[in-house]
């Protein structure tokens, strides 16, 4: 029997190319570490928990290519175990200098054994190698692994070159090919950004479906029958899904989103700031500067800067309170929606941003074991699907086309189109009109000079990055991001001229491999 309907989970994994082998130690490369320590090792456990427990769960989970890039980069590797063994030490610290403490101590202890959890996971168990793991777990069909852009750049607002948005797209699934075995049959568009005709060059990728924010499905011509509860198909073939408007509100909205209650841990209240700094001398910046250290000893308490000591017990007591609240609203969201003569059983689809679980929100991963285990115990009100699944179910659909759209603020352009970022836009556009002509004029070429090709395909995707943009936009490594479109667009620049010119200079060929070494079988004849 079919369940009343469907709840799809989709995460999207995504951190811009940060790798710096220039520098003994580099500030942003711990977005990535972080990632790695408070994301992605507690989903994994999560998903394998669910697995040997024999829960029936279905998750979809969307890497970038910029950040598998960086979880198989053998020096990211590393110096993710440095950074791992130097925060280990650190908690070691911790629990001998609270022991006394009978507040405190029982904290210190719970991050000392969180990082020997994490050490063993990912040098014992994974060897280092977290896509293999993912790899595996969706070898079981529970998981459903997708793309996204190659560098993740802003589709609409690089559409002035087409051949650069279809190289965006194609080289994202040749890279998921050579990781996963197989190329991906859905899609994630960078930001949700959506314009009509991107779906020529996810046809031509062999895309099956991609998702949109819900405007782009509720403004579509003609007007979904279904609303946002059912897909659509676009006149090139792939099919839209879209957003769902209330659990996205509930878990992301700063004023009722389930992050911000009480009994969760603080994200800002670290003692990377907070004890003495002869002390955390030891592990933070080489310039002496203090960083997050994601020793937290505080909860959100409240909206007062006065905070209450963080109780793990409790917030995962909140986290299960927290997913049947929402399961219990999507289970009556559906059986309204069927009440209504819906036909086909909806679908509710839930995408967020992967970090969200684990880094922003702590108790994030917490809170989708307990989802899943819950609606493993009553599959017929809701159960879990991957939108793949969906379509192989339901194949007929209705036909319309998605309004352009994204999911940043106000629903399109604005966030990556600013007063504070939109001077990059002539540069991308004029470096993806050197590189497309010289891409057309080597096609023929029976011995065309492939390395210069490919790394001016790798500096022009990465200085596409939404990003850059983004960064510049919110103010936060404004200045790293400013400096990294610089430099991306001036490499492009001189290795197109090398191109123009017929010569090449290898040691500036060979720095910029060293840099940026993303891609290795990057094919630039998608640029021409």
């Amino acid at each position: 029997m079919e369940p009343r309907g469907y709840l799809a989970i989709l995460l999207h994994g995504h951190l811009p190319f940060v790798r710096h082998p220039e520098h003994e130690e580099f500030f942003e490369e711990d977005w990535l570490f972080e990632a790695i320590s408070e994301c992605y090792l507690p989903l994994l456990s999560v998903l394998e928990g669910l697995l040997r427990d024999g829960i029936d769960f279905r998750l979809t989970l969307s890497l970038s290519p910029t950040l598998c890039a960086m979880l198989g980069d053998p020096l990211l590797q590393r110096r993710y175990t440095t950074h791992l063994e130097r925060l280990l030490e650190l908690a070691c610290r911790e629990s001998d200098r609270t022991l006394f403490s009978p507040l405190f101590h029982p904290l210190a202890r719970f991050y000392r054994i969180q990082l020997e959890e994490a050490h063993e996971a990912y040098l014992d168990r994974y060897r280092a190698d977290l896509l293999g793991a993912f790899r595996r777990i969706a070898q079981t069909g529970k998981l459903e692994l997708i793309s996204c852009g190659a560098t993740h750049g802003y589709l609409p607002l690089l559409s002035e070159t087409p051949e650069a948005v279809r190289a965006q797209v194609l080289i994202a699934r040749d890279s998921h090919q050579a990781l996963f075995g197989t190329g991906p049959k859905g899609f994630w568009l960078p930001e949700c950004a959506y314009y009509p005709g991107v779906e020529d060059y996810l046809q031509e990728a062999e895309i099956r479906w991609f998702v949109v924010d819900s405007h782009g499905l509720l403004f579509a011509d003609p007007r979904p029958q279904r609303g946002f509860f059912a897909p659509i198909y676009t006149p090139w073939g792939p099919a839209a899904f879209a957003r769902d408007v209330d659990s996205s509100r509930e878990v992301w909205s700063a004023s009722e989103g389930y992050p911000g209650d009480f009994d969760y841990r603080e994200f800002y209240r670290d003692i990377g700031f907070e004890l003495d700094y002869d002390y955390l001398r030891p592990y933070i910046l080489p310039t002496g500067e203090r960083k997050f250290l994601g020793i937290k000893y505080y909860r959100i308490t409240g909206p007062s800067p006065e905070k209450e000591l963080y109780s793990p017990e409790a917030a995962r007591a909140k986290a299960g309170l927290h997913a049947e609240d929402f399961l219990s609203k999507r289970q009556n969201q559906v059986a309204s929606l069927r009440a209504q003569g819906f036909g086909l059983p909806p679908i509710v689809l839930a995408p967020y941003d992967a970090e969200l679980f684990g880094h922003w929100w702590y108790e994030g991963p917490q809170f989708l074991d307990f989802l899943f285990r819950g609606m493993a115990r009553d599959p017929l009100s809701l159960a879990p699907i991957t939108p793949t699944e969906y379509l192989e179910r339901h194949p007929t659909q209705q036909l319309a086309l998605p309004a352009a759209s994204s999911w940043g603020w106000r629903g399109h352009s604005e966030v990556w189109l600013d007063g504070e970022n939109d001077w990059i836009y002539p540069h991308l556009h004029d470096g993806a009109h050197r590189l497309v002509a010289q891409a057309k004029r080597y096609a023929s070429h029976r011995r065309p000079p492939q390395r210069l090709l490919r790394q001016a395909a790798r500096e022009l995707l990465l200085a596409q990055a939404s990003d850059w943009a983004f960064l510049m936009k919110t103010g936060t490594a404004a200045a790293y991001a400013r400096r990294r479109t610089e430099t991306h667009l001036f490499r492009l620049n001189t290795l197109c001229s090398q191109l123009e010119d017929s010569s090449a200079d290898f040691a500036f060929l060979d720095e910029c491999e060293r840099r940026d070494n993303l891609f290795p079988d990057l094919n630039w004849r998608y640029f021409a």
